[in-house]
């Protein structure tokens, strides 16, 4: 269990001051000049070593993906964009840093920006966060008031700017490239890789996307040592981090533990245990909607970190796991996250287009038992034609929860459209 004097996010729940005074008392802004000063390549290096991987969902290491960006200027100004686009369903970890805690993240901003050659920022928040903007802007305004922003940031004689840009509530400009082209003003549309964004990204320029939690824990990773942060969770799931319970736990809640924590430990000690009991468990999400489903079996010895969560065939993802007991009508909740996808597809890619409308067509025949058992394969097929086909990840995030839920609960949506056959049809699935 993680102690209290090795949380980063100390105000994680709002209980203290949210102030730039506040944070200054809890140990933010202390000797940001003296690690600028160290360099940039000791920042990345550090970095490397702590073993931090993207919070965002991908798992990629972050100081591997600051190391991208050119070590020399060619004329072109450099970017860093942070990404609080937090739209995966059941995620609400980076809201919990901009509301209590903004100030890790600015910060972070400026020595990852320094890290990477960058004088300029830009944080692309969610469109419905309206009180997030509010204390991130309050924080930024401090800062800049403060002589933290701006032509010499914290005393360091580097100039930083930072911006914060709010977007207008579309999911797919959670996909970094997405977000790029939202940013200049385009069209919230992935574009195509390569060039990647440390080649040319934001503006045509060499360019950074990470994720809120990414950046934020930076300040306190550097302050204390890599090593100490290595330290938590098994090798290559290294150090703390945000988790999100929500779902049929009796406490829902956002916590900050190690890495490799296991599902059980999780939801029994922060999520109060699930509503009715271990044995009342049905299903859980592992990390957000796009997520494969898994089994109440996998879920009793299953370890929350990237490799844990990969053995089951599913993905760690954010880490914000959605519980579902045995009232839930597991096909019916697929079928409510293909919904979705397919209401956020931008429609750039004619799998995804054209395969999310009809997987959640077919998933809509299924949860009401009116579609023949073949279908399910058919099914099957075309969650393999969608994805890995398509210019972002929406389409194998459209098809990934229906591939866990024919992996795991085939018996029940052929059980289901036997009864519509023969007219015994449950009460659950006549709804």
């Amino acid at each position: 269990m993680l102690q209290d004097q090795d949380r980063i996010f100390t105000n994680l729940y709002g209980m203290h001051d949210r102030s730039l005074k506040g944070a200054q008392a809890r140990g933010h802004w202390d000797g940001t000049a003296g690690i600028i000063a160290r360099g940039r390549d000791w920042i990345v290096d550090e970095m490397k070593k702590s073993g931090l991987r993207g919070r965002g969902g991908a798992g990629f290491p972050t100081g591997l993906k600051w190391s991208f960006m050119p070590k020399q200027s060619d004329g072109r100004p450099a970017y860093l964009v942070i990404n609080a686009d937090e739209s995966e369903p059941a995620t609400c970890k980076d809201r919990e840093i901009m509301r209590h805690d903004p100030h890790t993240l600015v910060e972070g901003a400026l020595i990852a920006s320094f890290a990477m050659n960058a004088h300029a920022c830009y944080i692309y928040l969610r469109g419905e966060y309206i009180r997030e903007r509010e204390a991130l802007q309050a924080a930024i305004d401090a800062c800049y008031d403060d002589g933290l922003l701006g032509a010499n940031a914290a005393g360091s004689g580097w100039e930083f700017d930072l911006y914060l840009h709010h977007g207008a509530g579309a999911y797919i400009c959670g996909e970094e490239t997405a977000l790029l082209e939202s940013l200049e003003g385009k069209k919230g549309m992935p574009r195509m890789k390569p060039p990647f964004p440390a080649g040319a990204g934001l503006y045509g320029c060499p360019t950074t996307v990470n994720n809120v939690e990414s950046i934020a824990v930076v300040p306190t990773i550097l302050r204390r040592g890599p090593e100490w942060f290595a330290g938590f969770g098994r090798p290559n799931n290294a150090g703390v981090k945000l988790f999100g319970l929500t779902g049929h736990v009796n406490t829902p809640c956002v916590v900050e533990e190690t890495m490799s924590i296991s599902v059980r430990e999780l939801i029994d000690r922060h999520g109060g245990g699930i509503r009715g009991g271990w044995s009342n468990l049905k299903a859980i999400i592992p990390g957000g909607a796009s997520c494969p489903v898994i089994t109440a079996e996998q879920a009793e010895d299953a370890i929350m970190d990237y490799d844990g969560m990969r053995e089951l065939k599913s993905s760690f993802g954010t880490a914000c796991m959605i519980v579902m007991d045995q009232s839930t009508d597991v096909i019916k909740a697929v079928w409510r996250l293909s919904k979705f996808f397919k209401h956020e597809s931008c429609g750039q890619c004619t799998p995804c287009r054209e395969g999310t409308g009809w997987m959640m067509r077919v998933m809509e025949r299924l949860v009401t038992g009116a579609a023949e058992v073949e279908e399910i394969d058919m099914l099957l097929t075309v969650t393999k034609q969608v994805e890995g086909h398509t210019i972002c990840a929406l389409g194998d995030a459209a098809a990934w929860p229906i591939q866990g839920l024919i992996r795991h609960y085939r018996d029940e949506i052929e059980d289901r459209i036997k009864a519509r056959k023969t007219g015994r049809m449950g009460a659950l699935a006549a709804e």
